[in-house]
């Protein structure tokens, strides 16, 4: 089988897209927004550019994140984004439609996922392969999912954290629970109205949380000057923020994600879990990169948990290895990485 160099692996995220290129590895990072003309609907900007746009646009132009929770929330927003990540990755002038592999949350409906296939294949694409995030996490992070050994991966990514764990090639015991980075930045958010009677943008709680964030109280304490408006007299206020406080503002959403471990390593079977409680567990995406997320992990379930190298890009990485050993008429379950 010949495989064409356009054939490329997205990693469609719900805070940031990543495209992988065979024999180029990971070509693209960008957020997934999109800056349109309310009144044209003219496509104005997307990702980083668009990005920068968002709470600082006029009234003609809203710059918005088609994405929500791992899943789309606006079809025709969506094709366009992908369509422009295409061109931007492999040309505009394609020697060929690209082949297309694109990963979806474990637990996707089957309506969200024809959703998926549906839109990059309108954005593009020849051909799609769906493939789940903890499988593509995985494969990303060196993990030979092809053996009769149990696995775990907790990938967290800006929507949704996919928790699993895989022997043989396929997931054994998983779920996907809609809490993620988007949630610890609207928890930052709630904290400071509520304890500071301060409102901030969504930019300057992602700062906070990756700046002096944190899922482990047992930390040196760190501080970060926050600047926003006044709720009381409306005017623009500056303060002091602690590490303590941050902590606090996001506890509800870090021990839910540690909850959900907890969840799927009772439904385990016994065998798998103690290969896992050998191997430990492979923690990927943006949000595992929290400061003490695998401390508090460990702490929680006895297991030793380690964060993935580029833990940001494994993802998108598995996913193109998929697109490497597809073929047009099968694809693969599962195989040896080389």
């Amino acid at each position: 089988m010949l495989f064409y160099g356009s054939d490329i692996g997205i990693d469609l995220g719900t805070a940031s897209v990543l495209v992988y290129k065979k024999g180029q590895g990971i070509v693209l990072q960008e957020p997934s927004v999109v800056a349109v003309d309310r009144f044209t609907g003219e496509l104005l900007a997307v990702g980083e550019e668009a990005r920068r746009m968002i709470g600082k646009t006029p009234e003609n132009i809203e710059a918005v994140r088609p994405l929500r929770e791992g899943v789309i929330s606006d079809f025709e927003t969506t094709e366009r984004m992908i369509r422009y990540f295409i061109e931007k990755s492999v040309g505009k002038h394609w020697f060929r439609k690209p082949r297309i592999a694109v990963c979806v949350p474990s637990k996707v409906t089957e309506v969200e996922r024809r959703a998926v296939e549906e839109t990059t294949r309108i954005a593009g694409a020849s051909h799609v392969y769906i493939i789940e995030e903890p499988i593509a996490a995985a494969i990303g992070a060196g993990i030979d999912i092809n053996r009769a050994c149990g696995s775990m991966v907790v990938d967290i990514g800006g929507g949704t954290t996919d928790i699993a764990v895989i022997s043989l090639g396929g997931n054994v015991v998983s779920t996907s629970l809609k809490m993620a980075g988007d949630h610890f930045d609207d928890a930052i958010i709630k904290y400071m109205k509520r304890k500071h009677n301060m409102l901030i943008g969504e930019r300057t709680a992602e700062a906070l949380k990756i700046n002096i964030g944190t899922a482990y109280s047992d930390t040196d304490v760190v501080t970060m000057d926050v600047s926003g408006r006044d709720l009381i007299n409306g005017l623009p206020a500056k303060i002091k923020v602690t590490s303590d406080e941050m902590n606090e503002a996001m506890r509800e959403c870090s021990e839910a994600i540690v909850d959900a471990v907890h969840y799927v390593l009772e439904k385990t079977p016994p065998e798998l879990a103690a290969d896992i409680s050998e191997r430990g567990i492979v923690m990927t995406g943006g949000g595992s990169l929290l400061y003490g997320m695998d401390k508090l992990i460990k702490e929680k379930t006895g297991i030793n948990a380690v964060i993935a190298d580029e833990a940001v890009s494994c993802v998108a990485i598995g996913t193109g290895k998929y697109i490497e050993y597809a073929t047009e008429n099968e694809k693969p379950a599962f195989f040896t990485l080389k």
